[in-house]
């Protein structure tokens, strides 16, 4: 193994938990962190049945004081931090002349922000291990549109907290990146065809299926596919790699 411990929020479901199950193949332990701590459970099973080491921790990201106790916690147990992968972050998809105060700075609290603190928080250790870090943005930070305009604008600070951290790690030795994933077939895409679907005068079903067709790509993605891009990201034949926005969208974005 190249490395030994990463960190991944956000590891509960969808794209964090099919994030663990790869990156068990390459680190020897892995800090899983997400609020549901019955799903966290169910993916160290899965972790522990590719063979890495897994601790569970149950935190919301949006609490301020979460970033120092996931760092502590890893720390006792492990002594080092050579990955940390930011995926933790449900926006909420909402019209933008409808949206609260409220619930922006929910979005902003867990996604942005949560990314934020854990990053300066681990990044003594991920200094000292020459580290990497991966921050998950979306494709929608390229084409925010006003029926879900949180999703697009916190996803584009997303891709430029990376590059103001990427920068920071040039002499810091740490490597840092972002990736947009685009459609991508998890729990949260449906809730989300749930709310487009009515928009577009559609059933749930007929959303579903039309989806992907309406977005100009071929089939949604899945988890495992921006896994394996977020694995190759954090290893060593990606090390140059840093400061750079990734995205895998099936084609999704025509713009150059």
């Amino acid at each position: 193994m190249s490395k030994s411990v990463a960190i991944i929020t956000g590891a509960s479901q969808g794209i964090g938990r099919a994030a663990a199950v790869r990156l068990a193949r390459d680190f020897s332990a892995l800090v899983l962190v997400a609020r549901n701590r019955a799903n966290l459970e169910e993916t160290a099973e899965k972790v522990g049945a590719v063979g890495a080491e897994a601790l569970i921790i149950d935190a919301d990201m949006a609490r301020p004081e979460a970033a120092k106790t996931v760092v502590d916690r890893a720390l006792a147990a492990f002594d080092r931090i050579d990955a940390l992968l930011n995926i933790a972050g449900a926006v909420p998809q909402i019209d933008l002349f409808e949206m609260t105060d409220a619930q922006w700075d929910d979005g902003l609290g867990l996604k942005l922000h949560g990314a934020r603190r854990l990053t300066i928080a681990a990044w003594p250790a991920l200094k000292a291990a020459r580290g990497s870090v991966v921050l998950m943005s979306g494709n929608s930070a390229l084409f925010p549109k006003a029926p879900y305009a949180a999703v697009g604008t916190i996803n584009a600070a997303i891709v430029a907290l990376a590059k103001a951290f990427s920068d920071r790690g040039i002499a810091d030795g740490v490597q840092v990146n972002s990736v947009l994933p685009g459609p991508v077939m998890t729990g949260r895409r449906r809730s989300y065809l749930q709310h487009w679907a009515p928009l577009h005068g559609m059933t749930v079903e007929e959303a579903t299926e039309n989806f992907p067709r309406e977005a100009g790509i071929a089939r949604y993605g899945q988890p495992e596919e921006i896994a394996e891009l977020m694995a190759f990201l954090v290893s060593p034949s990606a090390r140059w790699m840093t400061g750079s926005t990734l995205r895998m969208d099936g084609g999704e974005v025509k713009s150059i």
